[in-house]
């Protein structure tokens, strides 16, 4: 039976299964853990062969269907990525186990003790778009946090995620742990993560994974509580102290570049560079390195008229191209006179990852205290807010809103605490 013919298991069912396993999770020692995601990157490994020969008939799949470049180079998976995919789980084994942290006890006057224990969140639901690696990267953190997840992906990964689905379930059945703790939605139909997402009695958190469109459907349709992030315009605010010296234009440029080239796909790419007026001596310099590394830049009047002084000819700006997440290889300029005006700029569009440039200290605090988003950043590219860059291994997602979990979503995102009581007999007047 192929993985679009294989809808027998009813949502429901998959959430009473999850929900069996969960409890297995949740008691299980870290070194039983830490095993089991060891099976998994060895079974990764071993299918290698299969899972890109799957793969590669999502890819094929999706070319002819049209999708977007952006969303067919999210989808590859060829076995140099696999590989790194399964180390990546080795790299989650690797990390410090919140599971069981307990705060220090205090005693009350009542003469009871008590104490805040972190405990796995439960069952969750991870509904995301493209990348094959989310469902190896997702199952990872759920496992090692003591969590069952249920996995919805794209209709464009379906070959794809049946493959990797069925190497961690037999990693984890060779281990003698619940297989049902990883379990993918095969159905691509949307009516599956709409039951999905109404499972409140089953299922404690749901993270959506994608465009703003499968975010604003996840909020509107859910019963089940839902952590929304992973959308976002991201700035890097180039301050003229960061100009005076042709050294640090450099270090601009690169940052700027590096931002917008490296993965453009990426949420954490660069969408607009604001400019302080007085740090334009920069822009040539770097809306040329945009443009040779294949950029389309798109710039407000006062910047498209610098540019054009020099020669260099780039796209006028529309009102859309701010507050636009381009997910590609463009990029807006706007120039602004001054960190105020940046900062206002920020707070109309911004709440993913921020970035100012400059050396001055007062500036650079005034920015870090001022912007209220998910990152901000002095003096480095926004690529850098990354759960495996800031040190929590893999993340499920980039959390933009504000309960409970903000920013890259690891292991101890994915916990909750309760309180633990103890007494001698204590009863309350």
């Amino acid at each position: 039976m192929t993985a679009l013919q294989d809808t027998s298991t009813g949502i429901r069912e998959m959430g009473v299964r999850a929900k069996a396993a969960g409890r297995v999770l949740r008691s299980l020692p870290t070194a039983r853990k830490v095993e089991a995601l060891k099976a998994i990157a060895a079974e990764l490994r071993a299918r290698e062969d299969e899972i890109v020969r799957a793969n590669a008939q999502d890819v094929l799949a999706a070319q002819e269907a049209g999708l977007p470049e952006h969303m067919i180079a999210r989808l590859r998976l060829d076995a140099a990525a696999l590989r790194t995919v399964a180390a990546d789980v080795e790299a989650v084994s690797r990390l410090p186990d919140p599971v069981g942290e307990t705060t220090p006890p205090q005693t009350q006057s009542s003469g009871i003790q008590v104490s805040q224990r972190r405990v796995p969140l439960g069952v969750l639901g991870v509904i995301y778009e493209s990348r094959p690696n989310v469902t190896v990267d997702v199952a990872a953190l759920a496992l090692m946090s003591g969590n069952a997840v249920i996995l919805r992906g794209g209709k464009e990964t379906v070959h794809s995620n049946a493959a990797l689905e069925g190497a961690i379930r037999a990693a984890l059945e060779a281990q003698n742990l619940p297989a049902d703790a990883v379990q993918v939605i095969r159905d691509p139909a949307r009516e599956r993560m709409r039951e999905l997402l109404r499972l409140d009695d089953l299922v404690d958190a749901i993270i959506p994974r994608g465009g703003a469109g499968l975010h604003r459907y996840c909020v509107e349709n859910a019963t089940v509580p839902v952590i929304v992030g992973g959308i976002g315009v991201v700035h890097i605010y180039l301050d003229a102290s960061f100009t005076r010296d042709p050294a640090d234009v450099r270090r601009a440029t690169e940052i700027v570049v590096n931002a917008k080239v490296q993965k453009p796909s990426a949420c954490n790419a660069l969408d607009t560079l604001l400019i302080d007026r007085d740090a334009l001596v920069a822009l040539s310099d770097i809306a040329h390195a945009l443009m040779e590394n294949g950029v389309e830049v798109r710039a407000d009047a006062e910047a498209w008229g610098a540019l054009q002084d020099v020669g260099i000819a780039v796209t006028p700006t529309a009102d859309t191209d701010y507050g636009t997440e381009f997910l590609a290889l463009t990029a807006s300029l706007k120039v602004v006179s001054g960190l105020e005006e940046a900062l206002d700029f920020i707070a109309m569009h911004g709440n993913h990852t921020d970035v100012i440039l400059t050396r001055d200290g007062a500036q650079a605090e005034r920015f870090v205290q001022d912007v209220d988003s998910a990152a901000v950043i002095v003096n480095a590219s926004p690529r850098f807010n990354d759960g495996g860059q800031l040190g929590l291994g893999a993340e499920v997602a980039i959390s933009t809103q504000k309960l409970h979990a903000r920013g890259p979503m690891g292991l101890r995102e994915l916990t909750t605490t309760k309180w633990v009581v103890v007494g001698e007999g204590q009863i309350r007047g």
